[in-house]
């Protein structure tokens, strides 16, 4: 598979958006803030003008008339190719048709959390699920005037996805803290509360250990 000419996800919203309509940068930013897309998508202004420029250099979107409202400044209106439209459905196709290695920070947190105490772990976490408790209740909410205004279910996909990984990751952490408190992952030493590890010298038997003791030796008369 040849390599994508853009990795931006930002790039895939704008190449999106200009196949609907023609727009200058400002009103896709809008749109992207009206439509919620921005917590899917990171939006910044000098970040959406760089991707413009490529989309534009790789020939994927091409101005096709300048704008003046009054005062402001005169704003270039976009559209996309056929090479564009081309891209963004093979794009698309490449995102739901298998899933990719995303790197999570959380995840990351999660890999080395024996550098720090059970009972500071348990804290943070009870932290972290406050946070995803009102995430969950802000994307409930976002679904639900989406729905009064009478916006498909279709165009909700992504905010029902969202709240699906927040309720996973709230029933992770709590089954975790339930592990932690019942003593399956714990254990008391020296009065306090320290992760249990099981035979850590197992670790370092490695291949060293393997060539000290041959076993087809022991089949040897």
């Amino acid at each position: 598979m040849a390599k994508r000419k853009m990795s931006n996800l930002l790039a895939l919203a704008v190449l999106s958006l200009l196949t609907e309509r023609p727009m200058h940068p400002y009103e896709i930013s809008s749109v992207m803030k009206q439509r919620e897309l921005s917590t899917v998508i990171k939006l910044n202004y000098s970040s959406l003008y760089a991707v413009m420029e490529t989309l534009q250099r790789e020939g994927l979107i091409v101005p096709v008339e300048t704008q003046r409202e009054g005062r402001y400044p005169e704003r270039t209106v976009y559209t996309t190719t056929d090479a564009g439209q081309s891209e963004l459905l093979d794009w698309l196709r490449s995102l739901l048709r298998q899933p990719m290695m995303e790197y999570s920070q959380f995840a990351a947190g999660l890999a080395f959390l024996g550098n720090l105490s059970p009972i500071e772990v348990v804290t943070l976490l009870e932290e972290h699920s406050r946070h995803l408790e009102k995430q969950m209740s802000e994307t409930r909410a976002s679904i639900e005037r989406g729905l009064q205004i009478g916006v498909d279910r279709l165009f909700l996909t992504e905010d029902r996805y969202t709240l699906a990984l927040l309720e996973a990751r709230l029933t992770f952490i709590r089954q975790f803290l339930s592990e932690v408190s019942d003593g399956t992952l714990t254990q008391m030493r020296d009065g306090g509360l320290v992760w249990r590890v099981a035979r850590l010298d197992l670790a370092f038997l490695g291949s060293e250990a393997q060539e000290e003791h041959d076993p087809t030796e022991d089949n040897e008369l």
